[in-house]
């Protein structure tokens, strides 16, 4: 008896519509820039003319008590936002330890966009069915790869063996036009109520989907942010992305998590209902972080968005500094322009209160805090060469170490993590970090002024150019009735 599976092929067509941002107007913001900046330059200048001559203190006395007002300062924000954070994850796992939800099992597309992983997209796609899930379907979504990727994905069309149960995998073959169109091809095409998105070369939890989908119990619920590890350690820039990972990303994630202000959905790993992304309007691809910006579209539309640390995916974190600080450099930007996008929740809280709180964390991580860090680093090296007070410096930067260290051993006891990563909290603080908010920093100062920039500066993606208004259809390969 023939067991082969007859393999389907046919045309779609399919639904890019999305919601456009507000149109720029370069040239004014650039107007308002340079007059806001010279009036605040007047003013400042104006400040300092007027009180300079009432003063006794010297040029030197001057700029050592005043850099003991910003350390006492800085230091009080660092302590406040360490701690809060800390609270806040410790109240989140406590809680998450307590309650227990019951099991929700519907029918779920995990949809894998792929573009040139010629080399991985097997093995990728195979580590999928060893999840422990009772009921879901593999849609791999190639966005027009020029390698083999198409043809390696092909022989995987079909009916496999799953942990838990058969699992169907489909293949769309579409003309590239970047991830959040493939991902939006990926929901359009799927019939399941429930989509997880995922990064091509990520790797899941076998529990992933029993953890994830137990919040959507709660109708409300509209989206649950995965948690994001490093794969590839043992070297040591990808060890401090670890260290990274679990101290300044799902730190912060779960105490965002316990007051329900999650602020970004994590690409490798987002399970999402698919009536909430219908509500919004699907992904957008006119910022460089498509993920922030479609969390920030599901939470204005009153969707919770809940985490869930045991829903794991494995990503490969840049090698090489270089990689680094592009990645950075792009995440940054992205932020930016997905802020700028919903900007008017800064402005008005009456709209969302918690877009608004959501957006007002989101600029002080991505603009304040990174300002801040270099600026004061800068300061305080200068004072302590110029007037000899290293030692205060150095104690300043010894109590803060101490609380990084602290913050790593809570972070990886409560994953259960490799101890050796807190090894490298003193390294992480006063390089890793402050290299990363330079780039921060660039990026802003870039994002700023309207420089241009484009996907074919970064690795592994492709091009995102705007699509044409009709694009040709995509091709599905799948087995059976669709």
């Amino acid at each position: 008896m023939d067991l082969e599976p007859r393999i389907n092929k046919y045309q779609i067509a399919l639904d890019n519509r999305e919601i456009k941002a507000p149109k720029r107007d370069e040239k004014r913001e650039k107007k308002r820039v340079i007059i806001l900046s010279g009036v605040a330059s007047v003013f400042f200048l104006l400040v300092i003319l007027i009180t300079l001559p009432l003063t006794v203190l010297s040029w030197s006395g001057l700029l050592v008590y005043s850099s003991i007002v910003s350390l006492v300062i800085f230091l009080f924000l660092v302590l406040f936002r360490y701690f809060s954070i800390l609270i806040l994850a410790y109240l989140f796992i406590t809680r998450y330890t307590v309650i227990e939800k019951k099991h929700y099992q519907p029918f779920v597309s995990i949809l894998v966009p792929v573009f040139n992983e010629e080399k991985v997209v097997k093995q990728s796609v195979e580590s999928l069915l060893e999840i422990d899930y009772p009921n879901y379907e593999i849609i791999i979504i190639n966005d027009g790869s020029k390698d083999k990727t198409a043809e390696v994905a092909e022989t995987l069309v079909g009916y496999r063996q799953g942990r838990s149960c058969l699992v169907k995998i489909s293949l769309i073959n579409k003309p590239n036009s970047g991830k959040a169109k493939s991902l939006n091809a990926g929901i359009q095409y799927s019939q399941a109520q429930f989509v997880l998105c995922m990064d091509g070369d990520s790797k899941l939890s076998s529990n992933c989907l029993k953890m994830g989908m137990k919040h959507f119990s709660d109708p409300a619920v509209g989206a649950v942010a995965g948690n994001v590890k490093v794969e590839n350690r043992k070297k040591f820039l990808t060890d401090l992305q670890a260290l990274e990972y679990l101290e300044g990303l799902n730190l912060a994630r779960s105490a965002q998590g316990f007051i329900k202000m999650v602020n970004i959905i994590p690409g490798p790993i987002g399970i999402f209902r698919k009536s909430a992304l219908r509500d919004v309007g699907f992904y957008s691809s006119d910022t460089f972080a498509e993920d922030a910006d479609l969390t920030l579209k599901i939470s204005a539309k009153s969707w919770k968005i809940e985490y869930e640390p045991n829903a794991v995916a494995f990503t490969e974190a840049p090698e090489t500094v270089h990689q680094l600080l592009k990645q950075r450099y792009r995440w940054t930007r992205g932020i930016l322009q997905a802020i700028r996008k919903h900007r008017k929740h800064l402005y008005n809280p009456t709209i969302n209160f918690n877009n608004t709180i959501i957006l007002w964390s989101m600029f002080f991580e991505a603009i304040v805090w990174p300002l801040m860090n270099v600026f004061v680093n800068l300061f305080f090296i200068l004072v302590a060469l110029t007037y000899e007070k290293s030692i205060f410096i150095f104690l300043w930067w010894v109590g803060l170490a101490i609380v990084d260290v602290m913050a790593a051993i809570y972070c990886v006891a409560a994953e259960k993590e490799e101890f050796r990563l807190v090894l490298y909290a003193i390294v992480y603080k006063v390089v890793f970090i402050l290299l990363i908010d330079i780039t921060k920093t660039m990026g802003t100062i870039e994002e700023f002024l309207g420089i241009t920039m484009t996907w074919g500066k970064l690795e592994r993606v492709g091009s995102a150019g705007s699509a044409p208004k009709r694009m040709a259809p995509a091709i599905v390969k799948t087995v059976g009735p669709k």
